[in-house]
């Protein structure tokens, strides 16, 4: 396990991660403008997308429909398991609603790190492992919106929040009031789902005869523009740790346990279903990953009152880096353990 970690720590994916953490606790005036940002983030999940949806054409349904209802399975159960942690650790309801969304959604980026790890190891993986990326965004955030209804009923408390999330009182349906427009659009048709999930059928549906055309830009060059787009997220990183130490150890140490509990249990479902050592591993990063595109642009609608910096912090200043650093390897090692 030591080595692996050593390897993972000295790959240019890390160590440039670490160079930009290092210039924001350096106060530099490195910074990447916005709209880079925003093209690097929308090439990732392209390449991702396309290359899921080319591996995909290789694969029947019945192949997939196992790790399909795994990864549905953990979409759900995770941010059950959060919310339970949190109410335990005494955190408000809506807050513990906003990490619960977070940690059961899935982080495009430590995911792309994943597959570059597993590239440098030489462990193969199963092609569809993208789609299950696909299929993990939303759900928790429709299972946290659901919770946080339920909790509100039994202690009471009114139903009507938020115009935005379209809850009503009276007789109303649990499942009718988180029918919302506008958490809808951002679970469904925001930019990292759309682009993943348009990419990955456009990729499916052409197969092989897409290659040659997609292979100089999103696989040749993947590895280069994840290092750039790495180093960027890494000075985005070291800024948001000062705002997750404002909220004490707890919330620190659970931006640590969640990932590796989830991860495990993603760990021993991938395995469960059937997928080979790379897609095991790679489910447990799903698993132990948190969002912060996806389920915060959701919470920014639906729940208006949780506070950015707690769900975003402690996803992109604690939860991601350890993921970057440590987990990554940890899940694999998991994963090499139980076979």
């Amino acid at each position: 396990m030591n080595e692996i970690i050593i390897q993972n720590l000295l790959s240019p994916v890390v160590l440039f991660f670490a160079l930009g953490i290092l210039a924001a606790m350096v106060k530099s005036d490195l910074k990447f403008p916005t709209a880079l940002s925003e093209t690097l983030s929308i090439y990732l999940l392209m390449a991702i997308g396309i290359k899921g949806g080319i591996e995909l054409s290789h694969y029947s349904l019945s192949t997939v429909a196992k790790p399909i209802l795994g990864t549905l399975f953990l979409g759900t159960s995770i941010p059950i398991i959060a919310l339970f942690i949190l109410r335990f650790l005494k955190m408000d309801l809506r807050n513990a609603i906003g990490l619960a969304a977070t940690y059961g959604s899935v982080s495009i980026v430590t995911y792309g790190a994943a597959i570059s790890f597993l590239g440098e190891s030489g462990t193969k993986y199963e092609g569809f492992m993208n789609v299950l990326v696909v299929l993990l965004e939303s759900p928790a955030i429709f299972v946290s919106l659901l919770l946080m209804k339920l909790f509100e009923k039994k202690e009471g408390h009114s139903l009507v929040f938020s115009q935005n999330i379209g809850l009503a009182a009276g007789n109303s349906s649990v499942i009718s009031g988180l029918i919302d427009k506008e958490v809808m659009k951002e679970s469904l048709f925001g930019k990292s789902v759309l682009l993943l999930l348009g990419s990955l059928v456009i990729g499916w549906i052409v197969g092989e005869d897409a290659v040659p055309a997609v292979k100089p830009l999103f696989m040749d060059l993947y590895q280069s523009v994840l290092i750039v787009f790495l180093l960027n997220m890494g000075v985005i990183a070291g800024q948001r740790l000062p705002e997750v130490k404002k909220h004490g150890w707890k919330i620190l140490l659970f931006g640590i346990f969640m990932p590796v509990l989830c991860g495990t249990l993603g760990v021993f479902v991938g395995d469960y279903v059937g997928l080979s050592l790379g897609g095991t591993a790679l489910m447990g990063v799903l698993a132990g990953s948190a969002s912060y595109i996806a389920a915060p642009a959701a919470l920014r609608t639906s729940v208006p009152e949780a506070n950015p910096s707690i769900y975003l912090g402690l996803s992109l200043g604690v939860t991601f880096p350890f993921n970057l650093i440590f987990g990554i390897p940890l899940y694999f090692t998991i994963a090499q353990m139980i076979r």
